[in-house]
């Protein structure tokens, strides 16, 4: 009940509701609060048409007051009425509660009289006083009533002495002498809390006191404290008893009301009844409201587990990116050692280079001097005839030697720059651009089961991202199974969040499930979806593969030639599982042509007999009799007892029998036991027609202009035949 105590507060004092009255806004307001905030208008500005009162306003009667409202909403919490020197301008105040509150009226001096007031009376209401709702804003400028207008809201009063006993102390019992023990029971007739050994003692259960009612001290308080409020008065009529309800007005009235009041001509209806119909409806409106709370403490629920989760990732988040952050910067360390390695080898390599050829001119160069001081002195010398004998060895010497010293001996083999250039801009651009990026793979998408659904063969599955998901997707992936359990199979890859697959076996379960990918991956499944298609085959003739001279009508069920030649339409569903079953009736039938039924795969021919090519196994009949024929093979009539069936690429029989207008052929297709009957008036014609049939075939006919026929679909196996073995004969069994 902790959650109530606001609705049981004034918004003006903050405090428990004490004597509260009912504005006709239906905001509640203490007697001595509506009091305070009161202001005075002046005359001038308050006609009488636009006064009220609790009991005489309904549904917002004061609404045209609320253009010239002392306090405005949007005002900047001042509020001042011209003119008046009762009503100077003092700011707002709030209420605990946060809600706006007025400041209270300052009445002028009252007139001096030479009798004194009662001390203890409450000073009068001044005339034309204005109320002002501190919770909407609404204002209503008083009548000569007053307050006493405005019915008291007696159900609040009693809910919040309730709530005020429920928190209070322990009753104590009130026959004990020394130390009242606590109250254990209250009696309503003796109106006396007893605890319980003097309950024992002072009150028997036995006797007169038998028939006395004893209830919990709580409740006994209540009981104390609601009795004075059992008898509720009308505010017009203040000695007359409410006891009827003004369904217009929307407020209880009294018998006098009804007689002279405005409510003579307005619906009343009982006040207990309609006390029981608003019950009523409050019950049924707290039960949707009890929902709504339902759901948002689950919900609550759901949002501080998101906190912990947040919390726990964001932990696990900032502990990825210092480690993202700490290999980059360990991979930069690493490069850094790389490259320091290679400078430090061209270093070396330089200083090698450089010292090698200051060594080689050391040596050269001493050698070259030694030379020089050798010519020198063998210049010295005075001996002609010696000079003259080695003079010219020395003069090759002296040129060998400068030739040694020539171009390029004298020029650095290395400089001393470092070649070496670090080209740093893409990374520092890189680490400039280094950002958080997409990399989670989709969440699991959710299946629209309100827009699944199956039509004939055909399936319709339409999904969607979940709320919330944040996620980019690039595409979807739909898979189904066979129809039998079998593996999964992709059927569809796209963008779309809808599709339709065509072409499934009837009368089959389907297994379905989606997922989304994105650049990162492929993410989980969503939830296996089971469907089913139809037990019976619906279809019609398909335009869009027949021969062109074929005329459809219909809705395409019906189908001629324009052609004297025989045409071949199929039909736009196709069967490899499951029995079929499906008549054409023979609308107009001249000049006995031979028209052909029968299932054909799909690249049949169209300009052909059907059953001229092995793409079709076919029943072509005339009014006469009827021929079994596959890849154009058949022959005359067998009898019954010798007939042999002849499997897959040669198969033929003739039976007596034939067709005219209002015949119908029937064409049933079992597949689990592989063959193909023909049936002519309901009764079978012939044998087992084929065999060994499987794979995919089309319902299929061939027709000249001679002949017209309509399509029966979506009709069950005939009552004559049950899935089983052939006997020897070829009859079905």
């Amino acid at each position: 009940m902790d959650e109530m105590e606001e609705e049981l507060k004034c918004p003006v004092c903050g405090s428990f509701f004490r004597e509260p009255i009912i504005l006709p806004c239906t905001h509640n307001i203490c007697q001595a609060c509506a009091r305070n905030i009161l202001v005075q208008t002046p005359d001038a500005e308050s006609p009488q048409s636009s006064r009220a009162s609790g009991s005489g306003v309904s549904d917002y009667d004061y609404l045209d007051l609320d253009k010239m409202s002392l306090y405005s909403e949007a005002d900047s919490g001042y509020g001042s009425y011209g003119g008046f020197v009762s009503t100077p301008t003092t700011p707002c105040q709030k209420s605990p509660n946060g809600v706006r509150v007025f400041p209270p009226t300052v009445p002028q001096p009252p007139p001096q009289h030479h009798l004194l007031q009662h001390p203890g009376s409450l000073p009068p209401i001044p005339r034309n006083s204005c109320i002002t709702c501190p919770q909407c804003h609404r204002s209503l400028i008083l009548d000569d009533r007053g307050l006493r207008g405005f019915p008291k809201n007696r159900v609040l009063e009693g809910v919040v002495d309730r709530y005020q006993q429920s928190k209070a102390a322990a009753l104590k019992c009130q026959l004990c002498e020394k130390s009242p023990k606590e109250a254990t029971v209250m009696c309503e007739q003796c109106d006396v809390f007893y605890c319980e050994p003097c309950r024992l003692r002072c009150h028997p259960p036995r006797g007169p006191l038998a028939k006395h009612r004893l209830v919990p001290p709580a409740q006994g308080r209540i009981s104390r404290r609601a009795s004075p409020r059992k008898t509720s008065t009308c505010t017009e009529h203040e000695l007359e008893n409410m006891s009827m309800y003004c369904v217009q007005c929307k407020m209880p009235v009294c018998y006098q009301c009804l007689e002279e009041g405005k409510h003579g001509t307005h619906e009343v209806k009982a006040l207990g009844a309609m006390w029981k119909l608003h019950k009523g409806q409050l019950s049924q409106a707290l039960n949707g409201l009890s929902d709504r709370a339902t759901e948002a403490k689950e919900f609550l629920v759901q949002l501080k587990n998101m906190v912990q989760h947040i919390q726990e990732n964001g932990v696990e988040f900032e502990a990825c990116l210092v480690a993202q952050c700490d290999a980059l910067i360990d991979a930069l360390n690493r490069r850094k050692a790389q490259l320091l390695s290679r400078v430090n080898k061209e270093h070396e390599h330089k200083l090698k280079v450089v010292r090698d050829q200051i060594s080689h001119c050391t040596v050269k160069l001493r050698q070259t001097t030694g030379l020089m001081e050798y010519c020198l002195e063998v210049i010295k010398e005075n001996d002609p005839s010696g000079f003259l004998q080695i003079s010219d060895a020395l003069i090759r010497r002296v040129h060998m030697t400068e030739s040694q010293w020539g171009k390029g001996t004298l020029t650095p083999r290395m400089t001393s720059d470092f070649d070496l250039t670090l080209d740093s801009g893409p990374l520092l651009q890189t680490i400039h651009q280094l950002d958080f990026v997409q990399m989670k793979v989709p969440a699991a998408p959710m299946l629209q089961l309100e827009e699944c659904c199956t039509q004939n063969n055909s399936a319709t599955l339409s999904w969607k991202q979940p709320p919330l998901s944040t996620v980019a997707v690039d595409g979807y992936i739909l898979e189904l199974d066979d129809g039998g359990g079998g593996q999964f199979r992709e059927v569809y890859v796209g963008t779309e969040t809808i599709c339709t697959v065509d072409g499934l076996h009837f009368n089959s379960t389907y297994r379905s499930r989606v997922k989304a990918f994105n650049a990162s991956g492929v993410g989980q499944y969503s939830k296996t979806l089971i469907m089913q298609t139809s037990e019976i085959a619906w279809f019609t003739f398909d335009p869009a593969s027949a021969h062109p001279d074929i005329i459809f009508s219909n809705d395409n069920l019906t189908v001629t030639c324009n052609s004297y030649d025989d045409r071949v339409v199929t039909a736009n569903s196709a069967f490899s599982r499951g029995v079929h079953y499906w008549e054409m009736t023979v609308d107009r039938y001249d000049n006995h042509p031979d028209p052909a039924f029968g299932v054909a795969r799909a690249d049949v021919l169209k300009d052909v007999m059907l059953g001229k090519d092995d793409k079709a196994w076919a029943m072509y009949v005339d009014n006469n009799r009827s021929w079994f024929m596959h890849n154009n093979s058949h022959t005359n009539r067998v009898s019954g007892a010798s007939m042999m069936i002849v499997c897959v690429t040669v198969l033929r029989c003739r039976t007596d029998g034939g067709i005219g207008k209002g015949a119908t052929i029937g064409v049933l297709l079992d597949f689990t036991r592989g063959i193909l009957i023909f049936l002519v008036n309901d009764e079978q014609q012939g044998p087992v027609a084929f065999e060994a049939l499987e794979g995919v075939y089309y319902p299929a006919i061939s027709l000249n202009r001679n002949v017209q026929v309509t399509l029966h679909t979506g009709l069950p196996v005939p009552d004559f035949y049950t899935p089983g073995e052939a006997d020897p004969n070829g009859s079905v069994c």
